[in-house]
């Protein structure tokens, strides 16, 4: 299965040059816990997450209104293809110690997030597949006693 299949389309940006008040007012408009730092073109430059602003803007004493998204952002952006498959995706994450990958198609465009969380929730449903086959075999068995 390959990362575009799992990840969401539904991508919360930013321009580099806007300020982290208004990249963390738009990560609270979308509940989000990221931010994907956009060039004009959609080609992703950097990430924001609610740990970079926690850590980089209040840990450090900065004025979240005077700082822009390029001062604090994590750059270069973890990036993959959207055709990757997940067990490559996955083994990149751990590498690279990241939680999320952004997802890009042929031109290097942004297309999505994927994080770790939509993994999980890809193999929590195989897992309910399993059982269940494991549920009814075992129903199928008892009936033929």
């Amino acid at each position: 299965m390959s990362v575009g299949r799992m990840c969401s389309r539904v991508v919360a940006t930013a321009g580099a040059e806007e300020t982290v008040a208004e990249g963390a007012g738009r990560m609270a408009e979308f509940g989000v816990g990221s931010l994907v730092v956009i060039e004009d073109d959609r080609t992703p430059v950097g990430i924001l997450t609610d740990r970079d602003v926690a850590l980089r803007i209040v840990g450090a004493g900065k004025d979240p209104t005077d700082t822009l998204l390029s001062q604090v952002m994590s750059s270069p952006v973890r990036t993959v293809h959207e055709s990757t498959p997940l067990e490559e995706a996955l083994e990149s994450m751990e590498k690279l110690g990241v939680r999320r990958l952004v997802v890009t198609g042929d031109g290097g465009g942004l297309v999505g997030i994927f994080a770790l969380d939509d993994a999980l929730e890809v193999v929590a449903r195989q897992v309910r597949s399993v059982a269940r086959v494991l549920e009814k075999q075992g129903r199928t068995a008892m009936e033929g006693r």
